[in-house]
C-alpha cells in the first residue's frame, strides 16, 4: 500500500504563512494549524494532498517549496486587506506551479523505474544466451562446478526426489577479467533458460526503498519466466558488510536476503553473483542457503591461456607461423580479457602495416605495448644512454645467474609511454611456493641496476632511475618478514614489534644489495660486454642475450642457481 502525505496550511488575512506543527503517523502526516483568534474573520485555508513515489523526496521538497512561496509572498502580495483576495489568487497559482513540479518529478521517477525494468527484461528472441561451455576457455575446476547446475535447472524434480538440492546461490570471485560474466552466460545458454543480468550499482539509490523495490521486481520477473538464471555483477556494491550508515543499501541487502531465502524447493532458479572483493561481503550473504557455494576463478594457467588464445583467434586471420603455445608461455599472469585485448591490438597493428594476416611480430609488439606502453622516439644523451644500458644489462645478468628458471625474453633501452627509460623482461616459472633463498635472489635482481650505477658513476652520482626497483625490493622484503615469517639467519617465527620488523626487512635488503654488488664485480667483463651490445642495438632478444652472456663462461643450467645464503 502506498503511503499518503496530507499537508494542511493556513494563511492569514495578508496571505502570510501561520506557524504550524506536524504529527507523524505510520500512514499519514498531517500539519495542523494552531488556534486562530476570532479577530481574524477572513482566512484562506488550503489543503494539499500528494501521493509521491518517494515519501522521503516529497518530505524534503514540500516544506522547502512552501517556505520559498511564503518568502515570495512578502514581496509579491500587497499589504492592504482589500487586496487579500487577489493575493490569494496569486499564491494559489504558485502552489499549482509547485504541484506541477512535483508531478514532473514523480513522472521522471516512474520513467526511471520503467527503464530499469526494461533493462532486466530479456529481449524477445534473445532470451536464451547463445554462449555455451565450449566457448569458455576458463579454469576447468570452476567450469566443472558450474556444469553440476545445468541438470538442476533443467530438471530440479530429479534432485528433489532424492532429497538433494543444489545451492541456490553461487558466488564467482577472482581477479578482474577472468571471465566470470561469460561463465554465467554460458550456464544459462547451456541450460536453455532466460538470463537476467544486472549490475549491483543499478540498485544503489539515494532514496530509501528504491533499491529494495527493484530487487523484488527482478525476482518477480524471474519467477514468471519459470526456470531462469539471475546474475548480479559487482554484487559488492549492495552486499557490503552492514555498518548502520546507509539505510538504502541495507534495505536493498535485506530485500535480496529475503528473496533468496524464499525460494520454493522445486523452483529451477539459480542466482549467480560475481565480485573481486569477497572479503567485503556481509556474512549473512555468504551463509548456507544463500551464496553457500563459492567458486574461485583464478588467472588462467598455461593450458588455459592457450585455449583462450585459440578461441579468440578463430575470428582473426592468423599467419601459419604464429605459435599460440609460445605466446601462451610468454603471457604468464595475463587474464582472459587481457589476452583478448592483446590479439585485438595485434590485429590493429597488422592493419596499420597493410597486411592481411596477423604475424608473430604483431602479437609480440602488442604484448610489449600492453606491458610497457608505446615506444617513444626520444634522443638520449650519450651518458644517459650508457647509464640505462648498464642498468638493464645488470638486471639481465643477475636474472641469468641467480634465477636460471626464468626466461629473459627481451631487454631494451628504448623509452616507453609508461615512463620507463628501458626494461628487462623475464618470464618466471609458474609455481606456488618460493624458497627463502629464491626470494633473496629476486631482491638482488631488483637492486642490481642501482649497484651497476654505483660501479659506473660512483655512489655520489647515482640517479633516480632505480625508484621502481627499490620499491619492489622493499615490498618483497616486508612481505618476507611480516607475512611469511622469513627472518635472516633464523628459522623461528614469533611476534615482534614494528622496529624489529623494519630491522629484519632492512637486513634482507642489505643482503640482496651485497649479493648483487658481488655478482657484478665477479662478472664485470660479461656485464660490460652486454652493456656495449645494448648501446649498439638498443633491443635484444632472448637468443642474443644468452649468446652474449655465454661468451665468457657457461650460464647455470635450469634449477641450479648459485647459493648465496
Amino acid at each position: 500500500m502506498r503511503r499518503f502525505l496530507m499537508q494542511r496550511f493556513a494563511f492569514d488575512y495578508y496571505a502570510h504563512l501561520l506557524p504550524a506543527k506536524t504529527v507523524e503517523t505510520p500512514a499519514i502526516s498531517t500539519i495542523y494549524t494552531p488556534y486562530i483568534p476570532p479577530v481574524y474573520s477572513r482566512y484562506i485555508l488550503m489543503e494539499v494532498y500528494c501521493m509521491p513515489l518517494s515519501t522521503k523526496r516529497s518530505r524534503a521538497l514540500l516544506p522547502a517549496g512552501f517556505f520559498a512561496l511564503a518568502l515570495l509572498s512578502l514581496f509579491l502580495l500587497p499589504q492592504r486587506p482589500e487586496a487579500a483576495v487577489p493575493g490569494a489568487v496569486i499564491y494559489g497559482g504558485l502552489i499549482i506551479v509547485l504541484l506541477l513540479f512535483m508531478t514532473l518529478i514523480g513522472s521522471r521517477e516512474k520513467q526511471r523505474e520503467r527503464s530499469f525494468s526494461d533493462s532486466i527484461r530479456p529481449v524477445a528472441g534473445q532470451e536464451i544466451p547463445s554462449v555455451r561451455f565450449t566457448d569458455v576457455a576458463a579454469n576447468e575446476e570452476a567450469m566443472d562446478s558450474l556444469r553440476d547446475l545445468v541438470d538442476f535447472i533443467r530438471c530440479p524434480e530429479k534432485f528433489s526426489r532424492m532429497g538433494a538440492h543444489i545451492p541456490r546461490g553461487v558466488l564467482l570471485h577472482g581477479m578482474p577479467g577472468t571471465g566470470k560474466t561469460l561463465m554465467a552466460r554460458a550456464l544459462a545458454g547451456e541450460a536453455g533458460v532466460p538470463f537476467f543480468a544486472v549490475n549491483g550499482a543499478d540498485f544503489v539509490e539515494m532514496y530509501v526503498g528504491v533499491g529494495a523495490s527493484r530487487v523484488r521486481s527482478l525476482f518477480a520477473r524471474a519467477r514468471k519466466a519459470g526456470n531462469a538464471v539471475i546474475f548480479f555483477d559487482e554484487i559488492d556494491a549492495i552486499g557490503k558488510k552492514r555498518d548502520n550508515r546507509s539505510d538504502e543499501r541495507e534495505q536493498t541487502l535485506n530485500a535480496l536476503l529475503s528473496e533468496m531465502s524464499g525460494f520454493h524447493e522445486r523452483q529451477g532458479i539459480v542466482v549467480l553473483a560475481a565480485t573481486n572483493r569477497i572479503d567485503t561481503l556481509d556474512e549473512a550473504l555468504l551463509r548456507a542457503g544463500r551464496f553457500d557455494r563459492q567458486i574461485e576463478v583464478p588467472l588462467p594457467g598455461l593450458r588455459e591461456r592457450e585455449q583462450i588464445l585459440t578461441v579468440h583467434a578463430r575470428t582473426k586471420p592468423m599467419d601459419p607461423s604464429v605459435s599460440l603455445s609460445e605466446i601462451a608461455a610468454q603471457t604468464a599472469l595475463f587474464s582472459g580479457a587481457k589476452l583478448e585485448g592483446m590479439l585485438n591490438e595485434a590485429a590493429i597493428l597488422a592493419v596499420k602495416r597493410g597486411s592481411g594476416m596477423i604475424s608473430q611480430q604483431d602479437i609480440q609488439r602488442a604484448m610489449d605495448t600492453m606491458l610497457f606502453g608505446q615506444e617513444r622516439t626520444v634522443t638520449h644523451h650519450l651518458r644517459e644512454k650508457e647509464l640505462t644500458a648498464a642498468h638493464e644489462a645488470a638486471h639481465a645478468l643477475a636474472t641469468a645467474l641467480l634465477l636460471p628458471e626464468s626466461c629473459i625474453r627481451k631487454v631494451s633501452i628504448i623509452p616507453t609511454g609508461k615512463g620507463a627509460a628501458g626494461y628487462s623482461m623475464a618470464i618466471p616459472p609458474e609455481k606456488l611456493f618460493y624458497r627463502k633463498q629464491e626470494l633473496l635472489h629476486h631482491i638482488a635482481v631488483a637492486l642490481a641496476g642501482r649497484e651497476a650505477e654505483i660501479m659506473l658513476v660512483g655512489s655520489d652520482h647515482v640517479t633516480n632511475g632505480a625508484a621502481n626497483d627499490i620499491e619492489k625490493a622493499a615490498m618483497l622484503a616486508q612481505r618476507m618478514v611480516c607475512e611469511w615469517g622469513m627472518l635472516p639467519g633464523s628459522e623461528d617465527v614469533y611476534l615482534f614489534s614494528q622496529p624489529q620488523k623494519d630491522a629484519a626487512a632492512q637486513s634482507w635488503l642489505s643482503m640482496g644489495q651485497q649479493l648483487a654488488a658481488g655478482l657484478l664485480r665477479s662478472h664485470r667483463r660479461t656485464w660490460e660486454r652486454l652493456t656495449r651490445l645494448l648501446m649498439e642495438r638498443e633491443t635484444l632478444g632472448e637468443s642474443e642475450v644468452r649468446a652474449c652472456l655465454e661468451e665468457g663462461e657457461p650460464l647455470p643450467s635450469r634449477g641450479q642457481a648459485p647459493c648465496a645464503m
